[in-house]
């Protein structure tokens, strides 16, 4: 489950593993470089059975460099332990690891042993985490100083540790800060968009995917990060006339998400909730808006409900 790419079950049959012909003559496959052996390995979603498969192959996937790269997206549901599963695979970078996914199962504990284990981090991607609370998430990320890249969908993050997180990555080049979008009731907030303006002037990708963040907040990241090439705010419904605002206010965008756009390429399901908060039976009344917006880490489809 965790690897250069993501693993799936894989059960070979030991004479599509074992041997290889050349030139008619039968040739092992234990018996390649090590170096030829880590690089097929590399390119395949196997990590987790080929070193199950014969000593030469074990020895080259204990190899930190096969580890550099974890993915471990999932579905939720896999009944493992993922987490035990990912330590294990942090462990064998041994210090070497620069990039990491992890989906559904993320905990404080699990991060804080990833930022103590893995000061070399380049990337860190997190979704629907719904253990990892606020504090969790930047007591590990101040141990991260050189990430290039992070994400943050669908787990808790308030505006205030946002700028903690800021202040920490002066490196900071990509942020994917997702949410569940409100277009009814209409809540108002830009404690996220100063955030961002205010501690990540490096940005050169953006992604706000449905913020509460108004023209007001925009303008400012805007005008405080002179590098952002490309701005995602799609699901961004107190966002009007945005392309007009662009062309004013920074040329530079090559890549502009507009808050209507289709969410096909989005990796999540994209949902948000219309709801008259005015209705009796209104689940979201007004006065909880900013607890639940910032709190709420949850991945729900309400696409069905009344």
């Amino acid at each position: 489950m965790a690897s250069s790419s993501s693993l799936r079950p894989f059960s070979p049959s030991s004479s599509s593993l074992t041997t290889v012909m050349k030139d008619g003559e039968c040739r092992n496959w234990a018996e390649l470089p090590s170096e030829l052996t880590l690089s097929i390995l590399r390119r395949l979603d196997i990590l987790e059975n080929a070193q199950k498969v014969c000593t030469s192959w074990l020895r080259v996937c204990k190899d930190p460099s096969m580890w550099r790269k974890i993915d471990m997206r999932n579905s939720g549901d896999l009944g493992i332990n993922l987490e035990i599963m990912c330590r294990h695979a942090v462990d064998r970078s041994q210090g070497g690891l620069v990039e990491i996914d992890i989906w559904h199962f993320g905990t404080d504990s699990l991060l804080n042993y990833i930022a103590n284990r893995s000061s070399n981090l380049r990337s860190l991607r997190l979704a629907m985490c719904s253990p990892i609370t606020t504090d969790g998430l930047t007591e590990a990320i101040v141990k991260l100083p050189l990430l290039e890249e992070l994400e943050v969908s669908y787990c808790s993050l308030s505006g205030e540790s946002l700028k903690v997180v800021g202040q920490s990555l002066p490196n900071l080049k990509t942020l994917k800060l997702n949410r569940i979008g409100f277009m009814r009731p209409r809540y108002e907030r830009n404690v996220d968009a100063l955030a961002i303006a205010e501690t990540m002037p490096g940005l050169r990708f953006l992604q706000l995917f449905g913020n509460i963040l108004t023209n007001a907040g925009l303008f400012v990241i805007l005008v405080k990060c002179p590098n952002l090439e490309h701005l995602d705010l799609r699901n961004c419904f107190n966002v009007y006339n945005v392309g007009d605002l662009v062309t004013r206010c920074s040329e530079r965008i090559k890549v502009l998400r507009l808050p209507y756009d289709v969410t096909d390429d989005y990796p999540y399901a994209g949902n948000y909730y219309d709801i008259d908060s005015s209705d009796e039976d209104s689940p979201w009344p007004l006065m909880a808006a900013d607890s639940y917006y910032h709190s709420f880490a949850g991945y729900i489809d309400h696409s069905d409900d009344d």
